[in-house]
């Protein structure tokens, strides 16, 4: 173990609770961090970044389950999607060019910033519903009784496009570590308008058991391969796994502490950031 990758650890904190508190994925942040800064091969970072992810968000997990916030139907419901279309992102992901990753990386954090950044306003999308304009769709009506008695009530709308985003999430998670989260809280939050704190912990437990699945089949794929730099790996996440586990019982503590619109607005500056370090890599590379 290499002992200089230490500042890892309180990083891995910081990101765990901050993806945990906003239900966006870890390897959000991590798979440009171990490009850009540990310079890993982007499948090797992806793969480390999803191998960090699932323990953090497992941790994340317990915590929701312990407030009582995670509706296990819409779990199971985009699950069923999200888990196969990872692993056919995985085993693309093998057989992509490194740029053409870095690329698609870059682009999708843009894509994934431009939704978090964009004003969300309420009172206009129901007066559009007001007016008709929005097509009335079959939604299945929610309710949920958290550990501390307050009762949410919600109802889950357009289940159909609920599955159709998670699919395409989970085969970005995958294929760049990213894009589960996000895609789901634009489809529960700004769709829905399904209760943050209830949205946050169904997206959390679909990216740890998606992110898991991806893992394994990068697990299998560096396994065969013969230049995966195992020791630099294990060095890496000897810190980022107790940093996310410590982080991920943080998360629904900034949810809770958080409001939503800034917590997802600096989110999505952030990942414009990161985008733009992305892909002036591969232009200077």
């Amino acid at each position: 173990m290499d002992p200089t990758y230490w500042y890892l650890f309180p990083v891995a904190i910081l990101i765990a609770a901050t993806a945990n508190g906003a239900g966006v994925g870890g390897a959000t942040f991590f798979s440009p961090l171990f490009i850009l800064g540990l310079r890993l091969e982007p499948t090797v970072a992806i793969g480390t970044a999803l191998i960090t992810e699932v323990f953090g968000f497992a941790s994340g997990v317990i915590g929701h389950a312990r407030a009582g916030t995670i509706d296990w139907r819409v779990v199971r419901m985009l699950s069923a999607v999200a888990v196969p279309a990872a692993v056919a992102g995985s085993l693309l992901a093998g057989q992509a060019p490194d740029t053409a990753l870095k690329l698609v990386l870059g682009a999708g954090l843009i894509a994934i910033a431009l939704v978090f950044v964009r004003h969300h306003d309420p009172d206009t999308e129901d007066a559009a519903i007001a007016l008709g304009i929005d097509v009335v769709a079959p939604s299945i009506q929610r309710r949920l009784v958290a550990s501390d008695d307050r009762v949410y009530e919600y109802r889950l709308c357009r289940p159909g496009e609920g599955r159709a985003f998670a699919g395409v999430g989970g085969l970005l998670v995958g294929l760049i570590s990213t894009g589960l989260g996000e895609a789901n809280s634009y489809a529960l939050v700004k769709r829905c308008r399904i209760p943050t704190r209830v949205a946050v912990a169904v997206s959390v437990t679909v990216v740890a058991v998606t992110a898991l699945a991806a893992s394994v089949t990068h697990f299998i794929e560096f396994a065969t391969g013969d230049e995966t730099p195992f020791d630099q790996i294990i060095s890496i996440i000897t810190f980022t796994i107790p940093g996310v586990i410590i982080g991920g019982q943080l998360g629904p503590l900034v949810v809770a502490r958080i409001p939503e619109q800034r917590l997802v607005r600096t989110l999505g500056w952030l990942f414009l950031i990161v985008a733009a370090l992305t892909l002036a890599e591969v232009a200077l590379g």
